[in-house]
This record gives C-alpha cells, structure tokens and sequence, in this order.
C-alpha cells in the first residue's frame, strides 16, 4: 500500500478522528497511488494512523475510510458499511411510516463522497469523491444486495465533482429506467417525484420532521411557504388545517409540480395560490399591499458556497427575514433556515436577530431546528449538520 506521510503536528485532525486531510499537511508521498486509491496515512514519526482515499486534484488529498489501518478496504468494506447505515435507519430512528429517506450519508455514515437516498423502491446515488467514484461498482452491487431495487440511479451532476478531478455523470446505474414521476409517502403525505431531473436526488428529504412541526402549527392559519419548490410544506400546512396557503418559487416547473402535489393530497385548489417570482420581491410587494400572514416559511437555497461568499450571503439571509417578519401577524409564527454548511448557529441567530429589529418586531425562538434523523452527524464531523433553522413567534 502506498503511504502518504505528514509533515510534524499535523496528524491532531486524524487523533481527533476528522476524516478530511487537506494538501497543506502533506509532507510527501510514498509511491504514485492513482485518483481514488487507498492509502495509508502516517505520522512524521512514522506511526501509521488511517486508511483513506486519494484525491490528488482536491483540496481534500485524503478522506478517510477507516482508523484501522489493518482493515482491507474491498468490496465487502461497503458491503458493511451500508448495512450498518441502512440497519440504523429503522425503526424508531424513522417511527412515521415512509419509503423515502437518506439512506447513506457520506462521512456521516462512514463512507465519504457518498449520498443514497431512497425514494420508493428506487434508489438515488451521489459520488461526490475520487474515493466513492473509483469503488462506484461495488457500491452498487452492495445496493443491489440489499434488495431487489426497480433501479439504482446516479444523479452526480453536481459541480463539486470538477474540484475531485471527476466530470458530471448521471445515468442508470442498475435495473430498470426509473419510472417517471415516482410517488412516494412522507408521513402520510404524498409527493411525485422525478428521480432524473428533479433537484439534488429528485426531492429535499431532510426536512420532513420541519414539515410536519410546522404541519401542527398551521391550524386556522393563512401561510406563506417561501422557496415552496414542489410544496412540500405547503402540504404539510394545508393538511394540519391552514385556511389558505401562498406559494412562491422562481422556477415554473416547481411550481406546477407544486400543484401536481398537493392535488395528489386531496387538495382543493382554492385553498392555494402559487405565485411565480423571485422571492424577496414578492415579500416586498406584498408589503406594499399591506397583506399579513400567521405563519411563514423560508427554506431558500444555499446562499453561501463558499468561506468568501459569508457577508454577501449573511445579507441575503437578513433582507429575507426581516421582509417575512413585518410580514407576520401578531403572534405569527416563523420557520426559517439556511442549508449553507459555512453558516454557523451563532451567526443565523444574529442574523435573524439583526432583521427582527429591522423590522422593529420582537422574535421569540420557541425552538432550533435541524435535519432528520435520516441525516446524522458524526461528532467528529460537525461540518456534516448542515441544515440550520429556528421556528420564532413574532410579536
């Protein structure tokens, strides 16, 4: 095995077990390993210390598969790792009946650059690293062994591919083309879903303990669902007893995908308007006309990419937020978040602090807010809570 040896003091991330080792620690290497192979990684005295995957075009050169640096990484590695992912996955981590959930999630689950959502009996994979890409062929025949699945389908068609030296691929990955749209259940609320085209994997699993707390709280109400894309929350508010709910999203097909949904639901569509338009105008506007709303929800895109991109992004967040709370009602309810990972709990808390008093309301959080349990997070890696948000009373 080919050895990748760092320079003095930098082995602290690996004794904490952080699972990401970056170019600036590498002191040199042993041998020519290829894009994605396993490596071991050692200590400037020389003391072996993990195995991991080689990524000589990223940032990230090594992410770790294991701390023990006897275990063989082989196809029967990810044969135990997904069974230990999916194992967790059941009951009572998911009490609410669903067949659509994170099945794998990347370092989380111990298997970096890896995503497998399920929707139905379908699965959908991300390979997000050299390491997931190069062992892609049995990670889906360890998929496979799992169930007899319609098919496996890869949507690895986002950008952070090119940083791993890898282009965009999507594409059958095993069984049949995937049934357009598949309809999966979610607390006992339907969705089609479009496992080729749709963002990210099709669909936003991570919210669905958000939707339905919301859900419980819209009773009586008039709601504003914010970067609704297919209706999701508007579903969930509509189903819980909101007399009406105003859906706004810039994207067309959203939206009719938006109405699809929740006429699948039994809906009326008098109980919904949808509304095509970039968000903070349309929270200007109806500013301007002076509408009021009991509960709102934003669950915008992630505005931060990147360390540089933080003020600019942390200004984006604030307009929002203080648009949405003058916005609200006495008493109202808001449900905001931001799914950028550079976004810490401390600075959304000021942020959303800063537009409350913008916006000359007082704001109670009544709770914090995060992704499913289907989304976990190893201590070792916070960097994998990603979804931050809070459910405030405005006053």
């Amino acid at each position: 095995m080919k050895k990748i040896f760092l320079k003095p003091g930098r082995e602290k991330s690996l004794i904490r077990r952080h699972p990401w080792i970056f170019t600036g620690s590498i002191d040199r290497i042993e041998g020519k390993p290829e894009s994605g192979e396993t490596v071991m990684l050692v200590s400037s005295s020389g003391q072996p210390l993990a195995l991991g995957a080689y990524s000589p075009q990223s940032q990230i050169i090594v992410r770790i598969w294991s701390w023990d640096v006897e275990e063989v990484i082989s196809p029967d590695f990810f044969k135990a790792r997904i069974a230990r992912a999916v194992a967790l996955r059941k009951k009572p981590l998911l009490p609410d009946p669903t067949d659509a959930y994170r099945m794998v999630f990347s370092e989380s689950d111990g298997l970096p650059g890896l995503i497998v959502d399920r929707f139905g009996s379908s699965l959908v994979c991300q390979f997000s690293s050299a390491g997931a890409e190069f062992w892609k062929q049995p990670i889906v025949e360890a998929l496979m062994g799992i169930m007899n699945w319609d098919c496996i389908y890869e949507r690895s068609d986002m950008s952070s591919r090119r940083h791993e030296g890898l282009e965009e691929s999507t594409g059958l990955l095993a069984g049949i083309e995937p049934v357009k749209p598949v309809v999966i259940t979610k607390s006992g609320r339907q969705l089609e879903v479009d496992l080729a085209s749709g963002q990210k994997t099709g669909y936003y699993l991570d919210q669905r303990d958000n939707r339905t707390l919301a859900g419980g709280q819209a009773d009586g109400l008039e709601v504003l669902d914010c970067y609704s894309y297919s209706g999701g929350f508007s579903i969930a508010l509509l189903k819980g007893g909101a007399i009406h709910a105003t859906l706004v999203d810039s994207s067309a097909q959203a939206l009719e995908q938006a109405n699809k949904n929740l006429l699948l639901n039994g809906l009326s569509a008098d109980a919904f308007t949808l509304v095509e338009a970039d968000v903070p105008k349309a929270l200007r506007r109806f500013r301007d006309e002076g509408r009021s709303f009991g509960l709102i929800i934003l669950d915008p895109p992630k505005f931060i990419e990147s360390r540089n991109q933080i003020d600019k992004g942390a200004r984006a967040y604030k307009d929002i937020n203080m648009l949405a709370i003058k916005l609200l009602k006495p008493g109202g309810l808001l449900f905001t978040f931001s799914c950028s990972g550079h976004m810490e709990d401390s600075l959304f808390q000021k942020i959303v602090a800063d537009a409350a008093v913008d916006a000359g309301r007082d704001l109670q959080i009544l709770r914090w807010l995060s992704q499913g349990p289907d989304h976990p997070v190893l201590s070792s890696f916070p960097e994998g809570r990603y979804l931050k948000g809070l459910m405030g009373k405005a006053y």
